[in-house]
């Protein structure tokens, strides 16, 4: 089968980024789908493993990346009971195998959804893992419900980008909390405002613009850009006894002791924890991507494709590692094979 990869992290311009290469069709475990892939997305994390885990080394055999793919169940495993041979499926996948930049992967079908039969491949493709990362940082990690928390303010900082446009609508339709999402350049702030933000604030002057769209505090806290920078700034506009969330890591420590005084709460929320530590309620991913379909096919949530690459090539998959690392995608970008 063919498949894209790299055996060295090297700068996005180089003709090595990527490679293209024949490998052979990967066989099924037990609770494996092989899946043929119709149509991948890509996310930060794909530019940053692509940058840091070959940079010492050439690989010996080329590193296969990607986490979001649509496709036809081809074969599956002799322990599956979620999915039958002809089922078109969507999934994020496990950061712990090889990704879904090929023509034929093997996934859990524990981490698998039925795809939105409303929806085009592309516009399904963009979808998985930045639902499942918005699903798991507002209902998993601050366990936010529309019963009790309904009309309570949410900051989302970096409104535009992937996990941001759908955390909008989830937070908006599913949550029913009153959303502030940040944004700077027109284009940003109208996508936003599309994705159903109630309030499009300046994330270059935050603290004032919070304020000055009517809000002292906020409830709730999700920070989709960086950590260290927006810190202290999150500090000051959470609401005593609130929450703060962030899926960005950080390159330094994390001064947990600044929310000591407003007894504020933290998480972190990565997507791939229920995978790669294999977790007792590693089924809930399945779950989450099928509400999520249903979601989509009746209309309360809407994909956040914002530009499709047609064709399987090394130079789309370069195209969009570049558009990507520029910082100012909006939306999703979706490859078709």
């Amino acid at each position: 089968m063919k498949a894209i990869g790299f055996k060295i992290s090297l700068p996005i311009e180089n003709q090595e980024s990527f490679i293209e290469f024949e490998t052979s069709k990967p066989v099924p475990g037990a609770h494996d789908l092989l899946v043929k892939i119709d149509a991948v997305s890509v996310n930060p994390v794909d530019f940053k493993i692509r940058q840091g885990s070959a940079k010492d080394t050439v690989l010996e055999t080329p590193k296969i990346i990607g986490w979001d793919a649509v496709g036809i169940v081809q074969s599956v495993g002799e322990k599956v009971t979620l999915f039958e041979v002809g089922d078109p499926v969507y999934y994020a996948g496990d950061i712990t195998k090889q990704g879904s930049n090929a023509e034929y992967q093997i996934i859990d079908e524990r981490i698998v959804g039925r795809k939105p039969s409303s929806l085009s491949i592309e516009e399904s493709a963009v979808i998985p893992l930045t639902a499942l990362t918005a699903w798991e940082i507002l209902f998993d990690r601050i366990r936010i419900s529309a019963e009790k928390d309904k009309g309570k303010s949410i900051l989302i900082i970096g409104g535009a980008g992937g996990v941001g446009s759908i955390a909008i609508q989830l937070a908006k339709k599913i949550a029913g909390l009153k959303v502030i999402a940040t944004a700077s350049r027109p284009e940003t702030v109208e996508w936003c405002q599309k994705q159903g933000a109630d309030f499009v604030v300046n994330h270059k002057d935050l603290i004032s613009s919070v304020r000055e769209a009517g809000f002292e505090y906020v409830d709730y806290i999700l920070d989709f850009v960086d950590n260290n920078i927006y810190w202290d700034t999150m500090v000051e506009l959470i609401k005593p006894q609130g929450h703060i969330a962030s899926i960005t890591g950080s390159s330094e420590p994390v001064a947990l002791t600044k929310l000591k005084s407003k007894s504020v709460s933290f998480s972190w929320e990565l997507m791939y924890t229920r995978s790669m530590f294999q977790t007792e309620d590693m089924i809930e991913q399945h779950y989450i991507l099928t509400k999520v379909a249903d979601l989509l096919d009746e209309g309360v949530l809407k994909t956040t494709l914002n530009q499709t690459l047609n064709g399987f090539t090394a130079a789309n998959l370069k195209s969009a590692h570049q558009l990507l690392e520029s910082g100012k995608t909006i939306g999703k970008i979706a490859i078709k094979f």
